[in-house]
């Protein structure tokens, strides 16, 4: 059995709800043993130091034996590039994404073929030589960056008789939530250490879809003792997701040591691994089907009275001719192209239609997959009918037409047959249907008897060459 889990075992035993909790485990541990196709992640626990070359080995070790217990994706902690003595040594010794640290880890990410958390580095900053920025990474095993994190909420604390830190003194912090990443384990939702203590991030990243929030940290012994596992535990629980947090060990200098006891916490709450007091990793299987099933069987966030207290906003800075765009983008149960995207905003795709029930039908909807209208965030519930809005009148230009029909087909008994927010935007001349109207029963029918008849259907090629034309009238996309 493992231990961690027999460790849980008996400690809900004491609780007056021990026979459904003991229930729940022993389910959890005979699923994993029949199951043995679900993703598995590693987790990375060292002792960094101010040599980044020692840093570096000890990392690649450690990753190797991950990859070896089946890991397709390394989580590594907060600081894996270096702890500095000092404040000037930790600036001195940033660097750039492109430097040559990242690009070692890049090259070992392909190597081995994982993908790679690169949980928190120092940043080297042109504009600010007294600063840097505190940035987390994910790399796929093709060694490409597929998504960056600056830490948000910096740690400044001051407990008598204990530990005194400053980032402010020389970070910068960073002014977005990304998406959560998609990677081979789930989405991934990117945080780092002290953003632990702040569930709004976490609500914002769920909101988006994460399926995994990933806290890579570098926790103090103080605060460690006292908050790290409940707060990780907490966050797992009010999420209904996975937590996986890679943490630092032991005296890095000495002015300073970290707490370890890195762990990866499923749906329910329950430590199904940890490393405990020395450098070493750890293993487990993720099921997004039980994590589905928690969501369904106690649905909270349904329950969420935001009439009450409002919602959590997922807001940006970052402009969209920024945004990375994807190779392919999920609708529903259908891939979107990017070659098929012509539009792309902080929160929403514009992208043409395989079959357009007017010249100029285009689809607008959330990158996150988002079933019914209802669950939309305020902050993309806006993104997107101002995308619409500014949709709208290009393809009404373009198209040389005079009106528009815009419409949300929200819920199968509407018309939805895509389990997807989005908004149809038709461009509209007159004599185009015999009664105005009618573009409504055609809306409810045009792609419900395609079945095999694929010359009703657009080409890949056609629907590219239409969305290059659209994109040329959104500059940055």
């Amino acid at each position: 059995m493992n231990p961690v889990i027999f460790r849980d075992i008996l400690r809900w035993c004491q609780s007056s709800d021990r026979f459904l909790l003991v229930r729940h485990l022993l389910s959890r541990m005979a699923s994993k043993s029949i199951q043995s196709d679900k993703p598995m992640v590693g987790l990375v626990q060292m002792t960094s130091t101010s040599n980044k070359e020692d840093n570096f080995c000890q990392a690649k070790s450690l990753i190797e034996r991950a990859k070896q217990k089946g890991a397709q994706m390394v989580f590594l902690p907060e600081c894996f590039d270096m702890v500095g003595e000092t404040l000037h040594q930790a600036v001195a010794q940033s660097e750039s994404v492109n430097g040559a640290t990242i690009t070692r880890y890049r090259s070992l990410a392909k190597d081995l073929d994982v993908w790679l958390s690169l949980g928190g580095f120092h940043e080297k900053q042109e504009d600010d030589a007294t600063k840097i920025r505190n940035t987390h990474l994910i790399i796929n095993n093709a060694g490409d960056i597929k998504g960056s994190y600056s830490k948000a909420h910096l740690f400044n604390v001051n407990i008598k008789g204990g530990v005194r830190l400053s980032e402010t003194k020389f970070t910068i912090p960073g002014e977005k939530i990304g998406p959560p990443v998609l990677t081979p384990v789930g989405k991934v939702g990117m945080a780092i250490c002290y953003d632990l203590r702040f569930p709004e991030l976490s609500i914002s990243l769920i909101q988006q879809g994460a399926d995994i929030l990933t806290y890579p940290s570098a926790f103090t012994v103080q605060t460690g003792m006292a908050h790290w596992e409940v707060l990780l535990r907490s966050r797992a629980i009010e999420n209904q997701c996975y937590v996986i947090a890679a943490a630092q060990i032991g005296n890095h200098n000495e002015k300073r040591s970290s707490y370890g006891h890195s762990m990866i916490v499923d749906p329910w709450g329950c430590v199904i691994a940890e490393c405990h007091n020395k450098v070493d990793v750890c293993v487990a299987e993720l099921d997004l089907d039980y994590l589905q099933k928690c969501r369904h069987e106690m649905p909270v966030w349904k329950h969420r009275r935001h009439d009450l207290y409002g919602h959590v906003q997922v807001e940006s800075k970052v402009p969209p001719e920024k945004i990375e765009c994807q190779d392919v983008y999920k609708f529903g149960h259908c891939n979107i192209k990017s070659s098929q995207v012509f539009f792309r905003s902080t929160h929403c795709i514009g992208f043409v239609n395989i079959k357009p029930v007017v010249p100029g039908h285009v689809l607008v909807a959330p990158m996150r997959e988002v079933e019914r209208f209802e669950s939309l965030a305020p902050a993309e519930i806006a993104d997107l009918f101002q995308s619409v809005q500014t949709i709208a009148k290009v393809v009404e230009k373009h198209y040389e037409r005079t009106s528009l029909t815009i419409g949300v087909q929200d819920g199968p008994e509407a018309g939805q047959s895509v389990k997807h927010v989005h908004v149809h935007v038709m461009p509209r001349r007159n004599g185009d249907f015999k009664n105005n109207d009618d573009i409504y029963d055609e809306l409810q029918s045009h792609d419900k008897d395609l079945g095999g008849k694929s010359d009703q259907l657009r080409t890949e090629e056609q629907m590219a060459e239409e969305a290059a034309i659209l994109r040329s009238y959104f500059p940055g996309q």
